[in-house]
């Protein structure tokens, strides 16, 4: 059976100009999950979650918005507003797991208060007709959090739960949890999607022989570091095609072009692509000299030259 693979929304990263760079030179990824949306007490949609989701800009892409929230007037906000621009699903974030936002109660800071989340999802599905999905870790403390939720989740007509197999403590430190996930498995009546160190064709195949019910899967990290990966997956395969360089090359130079017209100054676009090279150096032979060459880039020039050699080696 054809897995189904899913790109998970990583902020700062996987956004319009990433996605559609992607496309352009790879495949695999059946549809995509946008980088949330946040509104932070105020009811309107900044301009840069806008652009990110306008169909104008994903028109050769299958992309669901997201919403990172613990209010439901938030919640129905947001799905007024994607409703209108013609998407019919909502992705609810409950697995962020940085600070900022789980101090505030999101994310997977949220997982804990069963009766919040209870409190939202009634009110968004007696009050909107939107599909509602979840993105979740398995708790913020302890992977008992999630076990307490799904009996609130499944009072719910929910699409899915997509579950990355850690909890929110860990950022992405240390390994997934398999035995919790395992768990989880048996504790809910939702379809699950499994999320978590999927980063290279050897790992999805040990997780699918483990999860032989699961068939959708999500890729985060692994996706920004080998944009190859799920094309590889999907071709059941570990070898990269003949001209991996000149591929990667040029979505490189596409990915580097749309952000180089978007950011205002040269420092910012520097900035801008050392942090996807922090993931790119991780498939490139001595990955951490690789990293050092663009970080030592002080300029543009110097920049090109630190890509240019990087690709030689790879």
């Amino acid at each position: 059976m054809t897995p189904t693979l899913l790109s998970s929304p990583l902020q700062g990263f996987t956004d319009y100009r990433f996605r559609n760079s992607f496309v352009k030179y790879f495949d695999g990824i059946d549809w995509f999950y946008s980088p949330y949306i946040r509104l932070n007490g105020k009811f309107d949609v900044k301009n840069a979650y806008r652009r990110d989701i306008l169909p104008e800009n994903n028109d050769e892409l299958t992309v669901i918005p997201q919403i990172i929230t613990n209010s439901a007037e938030e919640f129905l906000f947001v799905s007024d507003y994607v409703q209108k621009l013609g998407y019919s699903e909502l992705n609810w974030n409950l697995g962020c797991p940085y600070p900022m936002v789980t101090k505030r109660c999101m994310g997977s800071g949220l997982i804990s208060d069963s009766a919040r989340i209870d409190e939202v999802l009634k009110r968004v599905h007696g009050e909107s007709d939107i599909t509602v999905s979840m993105k979740m870790r398995m708790g913020y403390d302890n992977a008992q959090e999630i076990l307490d939720v799904f009996p609130i989740l499944d009072k719910y007509p929910i699409k899915n739960v997509a579950i990355h197999a850690r909890i929110g403590k860990q950022l992405y430190k240390g390994g997934v949890d398999l035995e919790a996930f395992e768990t989880c498995l048996a504790h809910t009546k939702h379809k699950v999607y499994y999320n978590g160190d999927i980063t290279t064709v050897t790992a999805f195949r040990e997780m699918q022989s483990k999860f032989p019910s699961i068939d959708h899967w999500m890729i985060g990290r692994g996706l920004i570091a080998d944009p190859f990966l799920p094309g590889m997956i999907k071709a059941n395969t570990t070898e990269y095609p003949d001209n991996r360089k000149e591929i990667f090359s040029k979505f490189h130079d596409t990915l580097f072009e749309e952000y180089a017209s978007a950011l205002s100054g040269k420092s910012h676009v520097l900035i801008k692509m050392l942090h996807y090279w922090e993931y790119f150096s991780e498939v490139f032979p001595e990955s951490r000299k690789t990293l050092k060459r663009i970080k030592k880039a002080s300029n543009l020039f110097k920049y090109e030259q630190a890509v240019r050699e990087n690709l030689s080696n790879l």
